[in-house]
């Protein structure tokens, strides 16, 4: 259970999408959530994705995409979220080794996730426009302001969170950052609530 952070925060920013093999048709595994995942998952989530698909039909038969929040801990949740719900955050980062540690597959252009705040409620729904694997000393100033969400310090402040964040899960299998170490950069755009 000491990995589940990691898992959580690596689910998220995968989107990962097992292939089906039941025979339901597609509409009925479309809403269909498992119970043990239902229970877990705040009523706020189903109302945001009805709401959406409701202002844009084209994605009925689409499945509820996958949710989380960014970051380990409520206070940056809660801040990352609204800094998302305002357009300024339209980036998120992982570090490559975990997601070949963890078997998570690599975040896709054009996935959609919901992003909640730390208590599961969400808060908006994303949809990833680039994606990139680069290496840490090489991410811009540019990306850097689309990850925090400020252009005060953008690139220092952007690799001040992220050598300490990955630090800490690499610690645990004994690794350390490189400077050189490869991060998976993640563009997206925030689609719902529309942005004026």
């Amino acid at each position: 259970m000491k990995h589940l952070p990691l898992l959580l925060l690596l689910v998220f920013i995968s989107c990962k999408n097992e292939p089906k093999t039941d025979t339901k048709t597609e509409s009925e595994k479309v809403m269909e959530i498992p119970p043990e995942v239902e229970s877990q998952i705040d009523a706020s989530v189903s109302k945001m994705w009805e709401a959406y698909i409701t202002a844009h039909p084209e994605f009925k038969d689409a499945a509820i995409p996958e949710t989380d929040f960014f970051h380990n801990n409520r206070e940056d949740a809660h801040r990352l979220a609204e800094l998302t719900i305002e357009g300024k955050k339209q980036a998120s980062s992982g570090l490559y080794s975990l997601y070949r540690q963890y078997e998570v597959d690599l975040p896709t252009v054009g996935a959609q996730q919901i992003v909640t705040d730390f208590d599961g409620k969400a808060k908006a729904i994303i949809e990833n426009t680039q994606i990139d694997t680069i290496p840490f000393n090489q991410v811009s100033k540019e990306y850097a302001q689309l990850d925090v969400g400020t252009d005060i310090e953008p690139l220092e402040k952007w690799r001040k969170a992220h050598w300490d964040f990955f630090e800490s899960f690499l610690k645990e299998s004994g690794g350390q950052p490189t400077e050189d170490m490869l991060v998976v950069c993640v563009q997206f755009k925030t689609i719902w609530p529309k942005l004026d």
